[in-house]
């Protein structure tokens, strides 16, 4: 059996160096290899990532969880880190970032998305509204900086909002699998308990694990919660009073995650907050008061800065850079900002007028930008 296997996979590698060869890129062009295979199996690729619907759940009533099995070409994650899911949708294909929420030891090759359908989320509604058992999607590899240590930490407190939950989820279920014996807070925020994604799930984790604790804070005065109202520090002293001591994962809507980074940075315990952004608040675009114009150096097209961010005024350019999230932590749309300065949407400040690498999708202009597209 084992010598069988063996050459099975000597087989398959062979067929994968002719398949990614000069030749068969010649032979296939201009469509390449992957349109081809794709013909005959929507699997097979010669190197990307893509991956067979095995199961679409809806947790709660606005949310689809979505039960991918990868092909041979994926390579795992670190819970806590994203992928961008690439679905085609009237023919054009639309990308997204969103976070594994499966432990990494489930054992079964499948990996678990859950998506908040928002009411101008196109993407998300067509996942929540359309996708199948059957369908297959692209994913990338994993990536992104915000993900469990490999040392775990002994003491550990998740913190989520929303659908920020699915990243610390992935966390959560991972370290329990572990048999992790330190004491582990789950704190999240929610408007509604019928809101709340993995409910029932995380009640029957705290319920087994005795280190685990579940603190639900709901919004609006829902009684259905240890906690409610907005996050401040009356609720990390009601049922956090330990939070200095514990490596704390943030996850959640911009306002929430600024009132947590802000305390946290307030009292020197920013070194203990890990956080990871999956959204960012739309810019406000004054076009009367932005200033300069924006000059994208290789391509000697010039517009007049309008205020937006630079990935959607390269856009607006007719320019097509790289891109992939569109919140700042995939980093395909970095570039070289050759001149002018930028400001970071996600922090507010300013860079220098030097040479650097830039995000187009988290940077406005302040003045005139050159830039090497």
């Amino acid at each position: 059996m084992q010598q069988t296997q063996t050459q099975a996979s000597r087989f398959h590698s062979g067929v994968q160096r002719v398949l990614r060869s000069r030749v068969a890129q010649v032979l296939s062009y201009p469509h390449g290899v992957d349109r081809y295979l794709e013909v005959m199996n929507p699997m097979w690729s010669t190197g990307e990532v893509r991956a067979r619907v095995e199961q679409v759940q809806h947790l709660t009533a606005d949310s689809v969880t979505l039960t991918l099995r990868p092909n041979q070409h994926w390579q795992g994650f670190i819970p806590g880190q994203f992928v961008q899911l690439t679905v085609e949708i009237d023919g054009v294909r639309h990308t997204r970032c969103y976070s594994p929420a499966n432990s990494v030891h489930n054992g079964d090759g499948t990996i678990e998305l859950t998506a908040k359908a928002h009411a101008n989320g196109f993407v998300s509604r067509y996942l929540r509204e359309q996708m199948q058992a059957g369908q297959v999607v692209s994913l990338s590899q994993s990536g992104g900086e915000f993900a469990l240590p490999a040392n775990r930490p002994e003491r550990v407190l998740l913190i989520s909002g929303g659908s920020g939950i699915t990243p610390v989820m992935a966390m959560l279920r991972t370290l329990c699998d572990e048999g992790h014996s330190g004491k582990i807070t789950f704190l999240h925020y929610a408007n509604r308990a019928e809101d709340m994604i993995y409910a029932d799930e995380l009640a029957e984790i705290a319920a087994r694990h005795d280190n685990v604790e579940l603190v639900r804070c709901f919004n609006g005065g829902d009684t259905a919660g240890e906690l409610s109202g907005l996050f401040c520090r009356e609720h990390l002293l009601e049922a956090v009073p330990d939070y200095a001591d514990a490596d704390t994962f943030l996850c959640g809507p911009p306002p929430m995650m600024a009132a947590v980074e802000a305390l946290w940075d307030e009292e020197g315990l920013d070194h203990r907050l890990n956080k990871e952004h999956f959204t960012l608040a739309a810019p406000q675009v004054d076009s009367d008061s932005a200033e300069g114009e924006v000059r994208f150096a290789r391509s000697e097209t010039l517009v007049t800065n309008n205020g937006a961010n630079l990935l959607e005024q390269a856009e607006a350019a007719g320019l097509k850079p790289e891109s992939g999230c569109r919140m700042g932590i995939c980093y395909s749309c970095t570039c070289r900002k050759t001149s002018g300065q930028v400001r970071d949407l996600r922090t507010g400040k300013v860079s220098s007028g030097d040479e650097q690498d830039i995000q187009l999708c988290v940077s406005v202009p302040v003045g005139t930008v050159t830039l090497d597209i």
